[in-house]
């Protein structure tokens, strides 16, 4: 059995596992992450080697927190994969040192930090907004009123499960994609039948919790009737 897992992009994986330290590496591509998630949690390896393009991506990110957060991976090694360094542990570099643009075939690792301290991946995630943060219209301030249970809402007739919600905006979990500037057709189940409005993503981050991945978004309302929202909301907090 390895003692090394490779995730790397689909374009850098075969040139990677050619180095020597990675010629017996379990190796999957960015896209199969889930399937390498499983594969550290049952083997626990010695050591997690990732492609700085899946690292430095949300889902990476995501990958990443999810290791660090497992205390039974506290001892695995996390491996970044530079261009044109040796594969040797190193002092894990601050975020500004790290490189945005691609990662040429020929990478090679470059740092290695334990995974139960700060890594790049909690530096290249980028934080969802707080679950309550209040929104403005002009200099008006609108207070998110938070959901308790599960209240699921559609959108672009897929389901997502809302978190909170005001009369201009909403925040959601949904396994759909959702991207920042997407725009998008919410439907809000009032009484007997939905009514449905236009909106817009505002922000989107990636999430991998344990029940499977999802993204979790800030949709801003464009038209729809302040009443309706009201009535909606007056409905699902009615106790």
């Amino acid at each position: 059995m390895s003692s090394t897992v490779l995730i790397a992009a689909s374009e850098h994986l075969a040139a990677l596992q050619q180095h020597p330290d990675l010629t017996d590496a379990e190796a999957f591509v960015d896209t199969d992450a889930l399937k390498a998630l499983e594969a550290i949690t049952r083997r626990r390896p010695q050591v997690v080697a990732l492609d700085q393009l899946f690292a430095a991506s949300a889902r990476g990110a995501a990958f990443l927190n999810r290791i660090k957060a497992d205390p039974s991976l506290a001892s695995c090694e996390i491996r970044i994969l530079d261009a044109g360094s040796a594969f040797t542990p190193a002092t894990p570099q601050p975020p500004a040192a790290v490189p945005s643009r691609a990662v040429p075939s020929s990478a090679v690792p470059s740092s290695a930090v334990p995974a139960g301290a700060a890594s790049a991946g909690a530096t290249v995630a980028r934080a969802a907004p707080p679950a309550a943060r209040p929104e403005h219209t002009g200099t008006r301030r609108v207070e998110r009123v938070e959901v308790t249970g599960n209240v699921e809402v559609l959108i672009d007739g897929n389901p997502a499960t809302l978190i909170n919600i005001s009369v201009v905006g909403a925040q959601v979990t949904s396994p759909s994609s959702l991207r920042p500037n997407q725009r998008v057709r919410m439907s809000l189940v009032d009484a007997a039948r939905p009514f449905r409005f236009s909106g817009i993503v505002a922000w989107a981050t990636f999430e991998m919790p344990k029940e499977g991945p999802r993204y979790r978004a800030g949709i801003s309302f464009y038209d729809a009737a302040p009443d309706a929202v009201t009535r909606f909301i007056d409905n699902i907090t009615r106790t």
